[in-house]
C-alpha cells in the first residue's frame, strides 16, 4: 500500500534499483527526484547505441544471456555515454595523461594505485576534489571481485584497489569495466562504500530497458558536465546519503512496531502454554519480557549488519539455511502462497534460536567456520524462556528444548519492519553506526504491565513519541465532563473537538471505543486488548522527551567547537599540528551518552587530526592489508580516547 502512494517518478528510480540490487548505497530514489534524474523507461535508443558497441564472447552459445560484452571502453564511453573525452575535462587521452595527484605510490608494497581516465569537476566545490570520476578498465571477463595475490601486488580485489585509490585521493565516485559489467561505486572517504553492476547482457533484453537507461541517466557526460552543480553525479551521491537521515528515523519507527509485533507473538505462544510460558516472569519481573523482547530485535540488527558487510560465513549451508536473509525470502514466498495460515504455522523461530546460539558458541562444519563470540547478547542463559526453558539448567546441548510456539507470521513481519521500507529493501550496509544507535533508542524507555480491562493503544501528540496504552473500561467509569481530564493526564495529548465530544457522550464501551478510534496506534493494538494481555507502556521520561535521531549536521560543528581549542594547545610553537600520542593520549567522555553520535563524530575527527599529524611529522603506519586508512585511524582513536 506504502508504495502506491509514492510518485511514479519515485517508483520509476525504485524499480530498476529493485533489479539490480545494489550493495550498499549508492544513488536513492528521492535524490535522483531532487536532481531532475527522471527516468525514460523507453530508451530505445540507448539499447540500440548499445548493441552497436557490444561483441559476441569466444567460447559462450550466442543463444546464452551472456554471450555479449563491451570490448572497447572508449568507443563504449563516446557512442552510449556521449562521453567527448575533451583535453579540458577528461584525462587519460594522448591529449591528457592522467595526472600524478590521481595516483597513489604503495612503497611497501611495490604497487601503485591508479586509473585508466578520469572526469574533471568543471566548478568544484570549496574544499571539494577537482575530480568526479575515476575509470578503470580491465581485460574482458576479469573478474572484479578475485583477489589477486602475489608478483608484488597489494592483495586485494580491483574492487578493493578502486575503493582505496578513491578514499586516498578524496573523489567520490568511480567506474570499473570489464566488458560484462559496468561497477559504479561510491566509496567517500571515512564513510560505507556501496556500488551498483550494470550488467551488459540484461540490459540488452526487453526487461533491462530501464536499466539501461539508468545507466545512461546517472553517467552520460549531460549528468557529469552539462547540468548545474547540484544536479551532477557528484551531488546525487552526496545527496543519496543525505536522505540516509530519514531512512534512519523511519527505520527507528518501523523497529518500534517491530517491538510490538514481537509483544503480540509471545503473548499468544504465552496463551498456548496456557500461562506458563511467562507465568514466572510477569509475576515477579515483568521488565524481563521486555528486556528479553528488545534484546531479540537487537539480535536482528547485528546479524542483519553482520550478514551484509560479509561478517559471517558465505558457506551455501549457512546462507541458505540459516541467515535471516534467506529466512526472510522464505517467509516471503510463503506469504505470497499461502497467507491466511502464516501464523498457523511454525518453524521460523527455531530457526533464529538456532542462528542465535551459533553466533554465541561457534560452529564448524566442513567448509563453513564460525567463531565464537560470547558475550551478553546472544547468551542463551540470560533469557531462557525465549527458548521455551523455565531455567538455566536445561542448556546443554544433548537437552531438549521446547521453542514457544512463536508463529512463522509473526517473525515475517517482524523481518518486514526490518527489511522494507516503502517497498524498497533497506541496506544496513548504508547505516553508519550512530544510525543503529537510533535504532536502538527508540525502543528504549518502556515498562511491561499487564492490562486490567479491555485497552487501546494511542498515538503520540509528538512525532517521534511513543503511544500509550489506556484502559477503556476505566475511562467509562470516569464522570463524562471528566473524561478529558483523565485523558489528557495519561496520554500527554489533547483531543480533537469532535473526539472530545464523542467521547464524553459515550455511554457503552463499543461508543468509546469508536470515539477513540482516529486516535489508536493500530500499530501497537491493531484491535482490542483483553484483559490479563501484556501491553508496552512508555516511561515518564521516554513520554516527556521522546526519542530522536542526532544528525552528523549537528553533532559535527558541536564537536568541532568543543575539540579545536584542546586541539590547539597541543600544537607546537610554529602551529604543527600535535605528535600522534598526544592526540590518542586524550580522553573524551560523554555522560549523557545516548545513541552515541557524538562520541561517533568525536571519534571522526580526532581521526582526521591523527591523520595530519602523520602527514606532517612523516610518521604514517603501515597499514594492513585492504585497509582504510582512515577506518584505520579512527580504529586507533577509538582504542585510545
Amino acid at each position: 500500500m506504502a508504495r502506491a502512494k509514492l510518485p511514479p517518478e519515485i517508483l520509476a528510480h525504485l524499480e530498476w534499483l529493485g533489479f539490480v540490487q545494489p550493495t550498499g548505497l549508492v544513488v536513492s530514489a528521492p535524490a535522483l527526484v531532487k536532481a531532475n534524474a527522471i527516468l525514460d523507461r523507453r530508451d530505445v535508443q540507448g539499447q540500440m547505441l548499445l548493441k552497436e558497441c557490444v561483441a559476441e564472447r569466444t567460447g559462450v552459445a550466442a543463444e546464452e544471456p551472456e554471450s555479449y560484452n563491451v570490448p572497447d571502453f572508449e568507443t563504449f564511453a563516446r557512442r552510449v555515454l556521449g562521453w567527448g573525452f575533451s583535453p579540458k575535462y577528461y584525462a587519460g587521452t594522448t591529449e591528457s595523461p592522467m595526472p600524478s595527484e590521481l595516483e597513489i605510490a604503495l612503497p611497501e608494497y611495490g604497487d601503485t594505485l591508479r586509473a585508466d581516465y578520469a572526469v574533471r569537476e568543471p566548478d568544484r566545490k570549496e574544499g571539494g576534489s577537482s575530480w568526479q570520476l575515476l575509470v578503470r578498465v580491465l581485460e574482458p571477463d576479469q573478474d572484479i571481485d578475485r583477489v589477486t595475490r602475489g608478483s608484488g601486488r597489494l592483495e586485494t580485489s580491483e574492487h578493493g584497489r578502486m575503493e582505496r585509490l578513491l578514499r586516498q585521493t578524496g573523489v567520490l565516485a568511480g567506474l570499473i569495466s570489464n566488458g560484462e559489467r559496468i561497477r559504479l561505486i561510491s566509496a567517500p572517504r571515512g564513510e560505507s562504500s556501496g556500488w551498483l553492476d550494470f550488467k551488459v547482457p540484461y540490459m540488452l533484453t526487453t526487461a533491462g530497458r530501464p536499466i539501461c537507461a539508468a545507466m545512461r541517466l546517472l553517467l552520460s557526460e549531460n549528468r557529469v558536465l552539462g547540468v548545474s552543480r547540484q544536479e551532477r553525479l557528484t551531488a546525487l551521491l552526496e545527496d543519496s546519503r543525505k536522505y540516509q537521515n530519514e531512512v534512519s528515523e523511519r527505520l527507528a519507527e518501523q523497529v518500534l512496531h517491530a517491538l510490538y509485533e514481537l509483544l503480540r507473538g509471545f503473548q499468544a505462544a504465552d496463551d498456548a502454554r496456557r500461562g506458563e510460558l511467562l507465568r514466572e516472569q510477569l509475576r515477579e519481573r515483568p521488565d524481563e519480557v521486555y528486556h528479553a523482547l528488545l534484546t531479540v530485535l537487537l539480535r536482528l540488527v547485528f546479524i542483519l549488519y553482520a550478514e551484509e558487510r560479509d561478517m559471517l560465513p558465505e558457506d551455501e549451508t549457512f546462507v541458505r539455511h540459516y541467515s535471516i536473509a534467506s529466512l526472510h525470502e522464505r517467509l516471503r514466498g510463503d506469504a505470497a502462497l499461502y497467507p491466511d495460515t502464516m501464523d498457523q504455522r511454525f518453524g521460523a523461530w527455531a530457526q533464529l534460536l538456532a542462528l542465535y546460539r551459533m553466533v554465541h558458541d561457534g560452529a564448524s562444519a566442513e567448509g563453513m567456520h564460525l567463531p565464537e563470540r560470547h558475550g551478553v547478547l546472544f547468551d542463551p542463559d540470560r533469557f531462557p524462556f525465549l527458548e521455551g526453558r523455565t531455567s538455566v539448567g536445561a542448556r546443554q546441548v544433548h537437552e531438549r528444548i521446547d521453542p514457544p510456539l512463536i508463529s512463522d507470521g509473526t517473525v515475517f513481519r517482524v523481518l518486514e519492519k526490518l527489511l522494507v521500507l516503502d517497498g524498497e529493501r533497506i541496506s544496513y550496509r548504508a547505516l553508519d553506526v550512530e544510525q543503529i544507535g537510533s535504532v536502538y533508542e527508540t525502543m528504549m524507555g518502556f515498562r511491561l504491565e499487564t492490562a486490567h480491562g479491555r485497552s487501546l493503544a494511542i498515538r503520540p501528540a509528538k512525532r517521534l513519541g511513543a503511544p500509550v496504552t489506556i484502559d477503556l473500561e476505566e475511562l467509562l467509569t470516569v464522570a463524562s465532563d471528566k473524561r478529558e481530564k483523565w485523558f489528557v493526564e495519561r496520554t500527554d495529548r489533547k483531543p480533537a473537538a469532535g473526539v472530545k465530544q464523542a467521547m464524553k457522550a459515550a455511554t457503552a464501551l463499543e461508543e468509546l471505543h469508536a470515539a477513540l478510534d482516529p486516535l489508536v496506534d493500530r500499530d501497537a493494538t491493531p484491535d482490542i486488548v483483553p484483559p490479563g494481555s501484556m501491553v508496552l507502556q512508555p516511561s515518564e521520561e521516554r513520554r516527556r522527551s521522546g526519542s530522536h535521531y542526532t544528525p552528523r549536521q549537528l553533532t559535527g560543528p558541536i564537536v568541532r567547537t568543543t575539540l579545536e581549542p584542546v586541539l590547539a594547545r597541543l600544537r607546537g610553537q610554529n602551529g604543527e599540528p600535535p605528535r600522534p600520542q598526544q592526540i590518542l593520549d586524550l580522553k573524551v567522555c560523554d555522560p549523557a551518552m545516548g545513541s552515541g553520535a557524538f562520541l561517533v563524530e568525536s571519534c571522526r575527527q580526532l581521526a582526521d587530526a591523527l591523520l595530519e599529524s602523520w602527514e606532517y611529522h612523516d610518521l604514517k603506519p603501515e597499514l594492513p592489508p585492504d585497509e582504510d586508512e582512515v577506518i584505520f585511524a579512527r580504529r586507533l582513536v577509538a582504542q585510545c580516547c
